[in-house]
């Protein structure tokens, strides 16, 4: 007879909080390069990637903890969306129009991916516990200040935090960035995806963030 109470008893007792697959942590480039339409096209690119049905539906069901952080010169990153947990569709469309509305950090600047590198690694610090951790940095251009990037990848291997990036290339011209954070930035387990122009950012972000949640990479 005391069966059926237990049962209901069990049916009342809370589930564990599903586990946190994935800490991404996405970094714009918003030095002198990237102008006022280029900033908005970069801002606008997260939000509509964000709201992405697809995408909205992984970052739900393996509760993805998301920040964004800006990046110019050696002294100016700033983290303009802090850790936000994706628990449900209301939150994932919250953060896309925080980042549609997000305001420019700096302007004027120079631009130092090493510097950046070492205060996303920094932000991790308050970061949701989960079980990947993944730096994404987005940029149009080499370093003009802050040296080498390499001791900051170096961290980040040691952190156990990969690195990847999304080279911003001139349409028409080679492929210096692309080739730039290949051999200097990225950690060993990252990638790089080319965009041709800004025109194309959008689209190349979905599928970068896109690969960074899935839980099969390739």
């Amino acid at each position: 007879m005391l069966r059926p109470a237990l049962l209901c008893l069990a049916c009342l007792a809370p589930r564990p909080a599903t586990a946190c697959e994935t800490a991404l942590l996405l970094a714009m480039d918003v030095s002198n390069s990237v102008d006022v339409a280029e900033y908005r096209i970069q801002a606008e690119g997260l939000a509509l990637a964000l709201a992405d049905p697809v995408i909205s539906e992984i970052l739900v069901q393996d509760q993805i903890a998301i920040a964004v952080m800006q990046w110019a010169g050696e002294q100016r990153q700033q983290l303009s969306i802090g850790w936000t947990s994706m628990t449900s569709a209301a939150s994932v469309a919250g953060l896309a129009a925080r980042a549609m509305a997000m305001e420019r950090a700096f302007v004027l600047s120079d631009t130092a991916p090493g510097p950046a590198l070492h205060a996303a690694i920094d932000a991790f610090g308050s970061a949701p516990d989960c079980r990947r951790k993944v730096i994404d940095v987005s940029g149009d251009g080499t370093p003009n200040s802050g040296g080498s990037p390499a001791a900051a990848r170096q961290r980040a291997e040691r952190a156990g935090i990969t690195v990847n990036a999304l080279a911003i290339e001139a349409p028409g011209h080679g492929l210096a960035v692309s080739n730039f954070f290949r051999r200097a930035l990225i950690t060993r387990d990252g990638f790089v995806i080319t965009a041709r122009g800004h025109r194309a950012y959008t689209e190349t972000l979905r599928r970068k963030i896109l690969r960074e949640i899935s839980r099969v990479t390739g």
